[in-house]
Protein backbone atom coordinates (compact mmCIF):
# COMPACT_ATOMS: atom_id res chain seq x y z
CA UNK A 1 0.00 0.00 0.00
CA UNK A 2 2.88 2.40 0.72
CA UNK A 3 4.29 1.96 -2.80
CA UNK A 4 1.07 2.95 -4.60
CA UNK A 5 1.45 6.77 -4.27
CA UNK A 6 5.05 6.56 -5.56
CA UNK A 7 3.86 4.46 -8.51
CA UNK A 8 1.06 6.95 -9.21
CA UNK A 9 3.57 9.82 -9.16
CA UNK A 10 5.75 7.97 -11.63
CA UNK A 11 2.90 7.34 -14.08
CA UNK A 12 1.74 10.92 -13.57
CA UNK A 13 5.20 12.30 -14.36
CA UNK A 14 5.39 10.24 -17.55
CA UNK A 15 1.93 11.45 -18.62
CA UNK A 16 2.91 15.03 -17.74
CA UNK A 17 6.16 14.83 -19.74
CA UNK A 18 4.45 13.46 -22.83
CA UNK A 19 1.47 15.87 -22.66
CA UNK A 20 3.75 18.85 -22.19
CA UNK A 21 5.91 17.79 -25.16
CA UNK A 22 2.97 17.08 -27.50
CA UNK A 23 0.67 19.88 -26.36
CA UNK A 24 -2.50 17.86 -25.71
CA UNK A 25 -3.88 15.03 -23.64
CA UNK A 26 -5.16 13.29 -26.77
CA UNK A 27 -1.74 13.21 -28.45
CA UNK A 28 -0.10 12.05 -25.21
CA UNK A 29 -2.71 9.32 -24.80
CA UNK A 30 -2.17 8.14 -28.37
CA UNK A 31 1.63 7.94 -27.91
CA UNK A 32 1.30 6.03 -24.63
CA UNK A 33 -1.52 3.75 -25.88
CA UNK A 34 -3.97 4.80 -23.15
CA UNK A 35 -7.16 6.88 -23.10
CA UNK A 36 -7.17 10.69 -22.85
CA UNK A 37 -9.13 10.41 -19.62
CA UNK A 38 -6.37 8.24 -18.14
CA UNK A 39 -3.82 10.94 -18.98
CA UNK A 40 -6.05 13.64 -17.48
CA UNK A 41 -6.64 11.71 -14.25
CA UNK A 42 -2.91 10.88 -13.87
CA UNK A 43 -1.94 14.54 -14.24
CA UNK A 44 -4.70 15.70 -11.88
CA UNK A 45 -3.50 13.23 -9.23
CA UNK A 46 0.09 14.43 -9.76
CA UNK A 47 -0.93 18.07 -9.35
CA UNK A 48 -2.77 17.21 -6.15
CA UNK A 49 0.22 15.29 -4.78
CA UNK A 50 2.67 18.07 -5.69
CA UNK A 51 0.34 20.87 -4.64
CA UNK A 52 0.89 22.89 -7.83
CA UNK A 53 -0.85 23.46 -11.16
CA UNK A 54 1.14 22.16 -14.13
CA UNK A 55 -1.02 23.29 -17.04
CA UNK A 56 -3.25 26.21 -17.92
CA UNK A 57 -6.13 24.50 -19.73
CA UNK A 58 -8.47 26.07 -22.27
CA UNK A 59 -10.85 24.47 -24.71
CA UNK A 60 -8.24 24.73 -27.46
CA UNK A 61 -4.83 24.64 -25.82
CA UNK A 62 -2.73 23.12 -23.09
CA UNK A 63 -0.04 25.52 -21.81
CA UNK A 64 2.58 24.85 -19.16
CA UNK A 65 2.43 27.09 -16.10
CA UNK A 66 5.60 28.65 -14.70
CA UNK A 67 5.85 25.80 -12.19
CA UNK A 68 5.11 23.32 -14.97
CA UNK A 69 7.93 24.74 -17.12
CA UNK A 70 10.35 24.32 -14.23
CA UNK A 71 9.47 20.63 -13.77
CA UNK A 72 8.91 19.64 -17.38
CA UNK A 73 12.58 19.19 -18.39
CA UNK A 74 13.15 16.92 -15.40
CA UNK A 75 10.07 14.92 -16.29
CA UNK A 76 11.34 14.61 -19.86
CA UNK A 77 14.61 13.14 -18.56
CA UNK A 78 12.58 10.62 -16.60
CA UNK A 79 10.64 9.73 -19.74
CA UNK A 80 13.85 9.35 -21.76
CA UNK A 81 15.29 7.06 -19.05
CA UNK A 82 12.14 4.92 -19.17
CA UNK A 83 12.37 4.67 -22.95
CA UNK A 84 16.06 3.75 -22.72
CA UNK A 85 15.23 0.96 -20.28
CA UNK A 86 12.68 -0.35 -22.75
CA UNK A 87 15.23 -0.29 -25.58
CA UNK A 88 17.81 -2.14 -23.47
CA UNK A 89 15.19 -4.78 -22.68
CA UNK A 90 14.38 -5.14 -26.37
CA UNK A 91 18.05 -5.53 -27.26
CA UNK A 92 18.47 -8.15 -24.55
CA UNK A 93 15.67 -10.19 -26.17
CA UNK A 94 17.19 -9.82 -29.64
CA UNK A 95 18.70 -12.80 -31.41
CA UNK A 96 22.43 -13.05 -30.55
CA UNK A 97 24.57 -11.86 -33.45
CA UNK A 98 27.92 -10.29 -34.32
CA UNK A 99 31.52 -11.13 -33.40
CA UNK A 100 32.17 -12.67 -29.97
CA UNK A 101 35.80 -12.25 -28.87
CA UNK A 102 36.95 -14.86 -26.35
CA UNK A 103 40.38 -15.03 -24.67
CA UNK A 104 41.75 -18.11 -22.90
CA UNK A 105 44.96 -19.94 -22.09
CA UNK A 106 46.07 -22.67 -24.51
CA UNK A 107 44.79 -25.63 -22.39
CA UNK A 108 41.40 -24.08 -21.59
CA UNK A 109 40.98 -22.81 -25.12
CA UNK A 110 41.71 -26.18 -26.70
CA UNK A 111 39.92 -28.41 -24.21
CA UNK A 112 37.06 -26.27 -22.84
CA UNK A 113 36.21 -23.61 -25.43
CA UNK A 114 36.98 -25.20 -28.81
CA UNK A 115 34.93 -28.38 -28.20
CA UNK A 116 31.72 -26.41 -27.53
CA UNK A 117 31.98 -24.14 -30.56
CA UNK A 118 30.30 -26.50 -33.03
CA UNK A 119 27.10 -26.79 -31.01
CA UNK A 120 27.18 -23.11 -30.06
CA UNK A 121 27.55 -21.91 -33.66
CA UNK A 122 24.83 -24.31 -34.79
CA UNK A 123 22.49 -22.86 -32.17
CA UNK A 124 23.47 -19.23 -32.89
CA UNK A 125 24.39 -19.02 -36.60
CA UNK A 126 24.58 -15.21 -36.59
CA UNK A 127 27.52 -15.18 -34.13
CA UNK A 128 31.13 -15.24 -35.36
CA UNK A 129 33.74 -16.51 -32.88
CA UNK A 130 37.16 -14.86 -32.51
CA UNK A 131 39.10 -17.13 -30.11
CA UNK A 132 42.47 -15.87 -28.90
CA UNK A 133 44.79 -18.22 -26.98
CA UNK A 134 47.63 -16.94 -24.82
CA UNK A 135 49.11 -17.64 -21.39
CA UNK A 136 49.42 -13.94 -20.56
CA UNK A 137 46.70 -12.20 -18.56
CA UNK A 138 45.18 -9.67 -20.93
CA UNK A 139 43.24 -6.51 -20.20
CA UNK A 140 39.87 -7.40 -21.66
CA UNK A 141 38.75 -3.76 -21.88
CA UNK A 142 41.86 -2.50 -23.67
CA UNK A 143 41.83 -5.43 -26.10
CA UNK A 144 38.04 -5.40 -26.67
CA UNK A 145 37.55 -8.95 -25.35
CA UNK A 146 33.97 -9.96 -24.61
CA UNK A 147 34.70 -13.00 -22.39
CA UNK A 148 37.93 -14.32 -20.87
CA UNK A 149 38.41 -17.77 -19.30
CA UNK A 150 40.80 -17.69 -16.36
CA UNK A 151 42.26 -20.31 -14.03
CA UNK A 152 43.09 -19.49 -10.43
CA UNK A 153 41.92 -17.01 -7.84
CA UNK A 154 40.57 -13.84 -9.38
CA UNK A 155 42.09 -10.52 -8.40
CA UNK A 156 39.71 -7.89 -7.10
CA UNK A 157 38.44 -5.91 -10.09
CA UNK A 158 35.37 -4.42 -11.67
CA UNK A 159 34.91 -7.52 -13.81
CA UNK A 160 31.88 -9.77 -13.50
CA UNK A 161 32.62 -13.48 -13.09
CA UNK A 162 30.95 -16.88 -13.23
CA UNK A 163 32.58 -20.04 -11.90
CA UNK A 164 32.64 -22.98 -14.30
CA UNK A 165 32.03 -26.55 -13.08
CA UNK A 166 34.64 -28.27 -10.91
CA UNK A 167 37.31 -30.58 -12.33
CA UNK A 168 39.95 -32.89 -10.89
CA UNK A 169 43.74 -32.97 -11.15
CA UNK A 170 45.08 -36.51 -11.32
CA UNK A 171 48.00 -38.61 -12.49
CA UNK A 172 48.02 -40.51 -15.79
CA UNK A 173 50.24 -42.91 -17.67
CA UNK A 174 50.09 -44.71 -21.00
CA UNK A 175 49.17 -48.41 -21.28
CA UNK A 176 52.69 -49.12 -22.66
CA UNK A 177 54.38 -47.49 -19.68
CA UNK A 178 52.20 -49.34 -17.16
CA UNK A 179 52.82 -52.63 -18.96
CA UNK A 180 56.49 -52.26 -18.04
CA UNK A 181 56.12 -50.40 -14.73
CA UNK A 182 53.48 -51.40 -12.16
CA UNK A 183 51.30 -48.42 -11.22
CA UNK A 184 52.12 -46.75 -7.88
CA UNK A 185 49.59 -47.36 -5.12
CA UNK A 186 50.46 -44.32 -3.00
CA UNK A 187 51.72 -40.80 -3.89
CA UNK A 188 55.00 -41.49 -2.08
CA UNK A 189 55.76 -44.16 -4.67
CA UNK A 190 55.70 -41.62 -7.52
CA UNK A 191 59.32 -40.75 -6.76
CA UNK A 192 60.30 -44.26 -7.94
CA UNK A 193 58.86 -43.64 -11.42
CA UNK A 194 59.80 -41.67 -14.48
CA UNK A 195 57.71 -38.50 -14.47
CA UNK A 196 56.96 -35.57 -16.74
CA UNK A 197 56.49 -32.19 -15.09
CA UNK A 198 55.46 -28.70 -16.12
CA UNK A 199 57.55 -25.54 -15.76
CA UNK A 200 55.44 -22.35 -15.78
CA UNK A 201 56.51 -20.02 -18.57
CA UNK A 202 55.70 -16.83 -16.64
CA UNK A 203 57.55 -17.72 -13.40
CA UNK A 204 59.97 -20.54 -14.26
CA UNK A 205 58.65 -22.49 -11.25
CA UNK A 206 57.94 -26.22 -11.44
CA UNK A 207 54.38 -27.43 -10.96
CA UNK A 208 53.81 -28.83 -7.48
CA UNK A 209 51.80 -32.07 -7.70
CA UNK A 210 48.79 -31.99 -5.33
CA UNK A 211 47.33 -35.12 -3.71
CA UNK A 212 44.41 -35.63 -1.36
CA UNK A 213 45.41 -37.98 1.49
CA UNK A 214 42.56 -38.41 3.93
CA UNK A 215 41.46 -34.94 5.00
CA UNK A 216 44.75 -33.32 4.02
CA UNK A 217 46.09 -32.03 0.74
CA UNK A 218 49.83 -32.41 0.23
CA UNK A 219 52.12 -31.26 -2.56
CA UNK A 220 55.34 -32.67 -3.97
CA UNK A 221 57.73 -31.91 -6.81
CA UNK A 222 58.97 -35.16 -8.34
CA UNK A 223 62.50 -35.48 -9.75
CA UNK A 224 61.26 -35.59 -13.31
CA UNK A 225 63.18 -37.02 -16.23
CA UNK A 226 61.29 -34.73 -18.60
CA UNK A 227 60.34 -31.09 -17.92
CA UNK A 228 58.30 -29.08 -20.43
CA UNK A 229 56.72 -25.63 -20.41
CA UNK A 230 53.24 -26.35 -21.79
CA UNK A 231 50.50 -28.62 -20.49
CA UNK A 232 49.95 -29.97 -24.00
CA UNK A 233 53.55 -31.22 -24.08
CA UNK A 234 53.04 -32.99 -20.72
CA UNK A 235 50.07 -34.86 -22.16
CA UNK A 236 51.89 -35.71 -25.40
CA UNK A 237 54.91 -37.10 -23.53
CA UNK A 238 52.71 -39.19 -21.22
CA UNK A 239 50.75 -40.62 -24.17
CA UNK A 240 54.06 -41.50 -25.84
CA UNK A 241 55.07 -43.57 -22.79
CA UNK A 242 57.70 -41.26 -21.25
CA UNK A 243 56.34 -41.72 -17.75
CA UNK A 244 53.65 -40.54 -15.33
CA UNK A 245 52.29 -37.02 -15.64
CA UNK A 246 49.65 -34.96 -13.89
CA UNK A 247 46.84 -33.19 -15.76
CA UNK A 248 43.31 -31.84 -15.23
CA UNK A 249 40.43 -34.09 -16.18
CA UNK A 250 39.20 -31.66 -18.86
CA UNK A 251 42.47 -32.34 -20.74
CA UNK A 252 42.74 -36.07 -20.10
CA UNK A 253 39.18 -37.43 -20.23
CA UNK A 254 39.01 -37.85 -24.01
CA UNK A 255 42.34 -39.70 -24.08
CA UNK A 256 41.14 -41.96 -21.26
CA UNK A 257 38.02 -42.81 -23.28
CA UNK A 258 40.25 -43.56 -26.26
CA UNK A 259 42.39 -45.82 -24.01
CA UNK A 260 45.52 -43.78 -24.70
CA UNK A 261 45.80 -42.81 -21.03
CA UNK A 262 45.07 -44.67 -17.80
CA UNK A 263 44.34 -42.83 -14.54
CA UNK A 264 46.93 -43.45 -11.82
CA UNK A 265 46.39 -42.78 -8.10
CA UNK A 266 42.81 -41.72 -8.86
CA UNK A 267 41.83 -42.16 -5.18
CA UNK A 268 44.22 -39.32 -4.33
CA UNK A 269 43.01 -36.85 -6.99
CA UNK A 270 42.18 -33.31 -5.86
CA UNK A 271 39.20 -31.24 -6.93
CA UNK A 272 39.46 -27.67 -8.12
CA UNK A 273 36.80 -25.00 -8.65
CA UNK A 274 39.01 -22.24 -9.98
CA UNK A 275 38.07 -21.80 -13.65
CA UNK A 276 36.00 -18.68 -14.25
CA UNK A 277 34.48 -16.84 -17.15
CA UNK A 278 34.94 -13.09 -16.70
CA UNK A 279 33.48 -10.16 -18.59
CA UNK A 280 33.17 -6.40 -18.22
CA UNK A 281 30.07 -4.65 -16.96
CA UNK A 282 29.64 -3.03 -20.39
CA UNK A 283 29.03 -6.48 -21.90
CA UNK A 284 26.29 -7.39 -19.41
CA UNK A 285 23.40 -6.73 -21.81
CA UNK A 286 25.04 -8.35 -24.86
CA UNK A 287 22.83 -11.22 -26.10
CA UNK A 288 25.89 -12.99 -27.57
CA UNK A 289 27.79 -12.85 -24.26
CA UNK A 290 24.82 -14.12 -22.28
CA UNK A 291 24.20 -16.90 -24.81
CA UNK A 292 27.79 -18.16 -24.53
CA UNK A 293 27.87 -17.93 -20.74
CA UNK A 294 24.72 -20.04 -20.59
CA UNK A 295 25.95 -22.50 -23.21
CA UNK A 296 29.41 -23.16 -21.76
CA UNK A 297 28.43 -24.92 -18.49
CA UNK A 298 25.97 -27.10 -20.42
CA UNK A 299 28.81 -28.61 -22.43
CA UNK A 300 31.69 -28.49 -19.93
Amino acid sequence: MKEQPAFERLTGLIAFARAGALGSYTAAARSLAVSPSAISKSIQRLEKQLGIVLFTRTTRSLVLTAEGHELHERALRLLRDAEEIEQIAKRSRAEPAGTLRIAASLPTGIHIIAPVLATFCARYPKITIDLRLSDRVINIVDESIDIAIRIGDLADSNLLARRLPAYQISCYASPDYLAKNPAPEHPSAVMQHQTINLRYQNTGQLFRWPFRIGEREIEMVPSSTVIVDTSEAVIAAVVAGAGIGMAPTFMADRLVREKKLIPVLADFAVERRNISAVWHESRRSSPAVRAFLDHLPERF
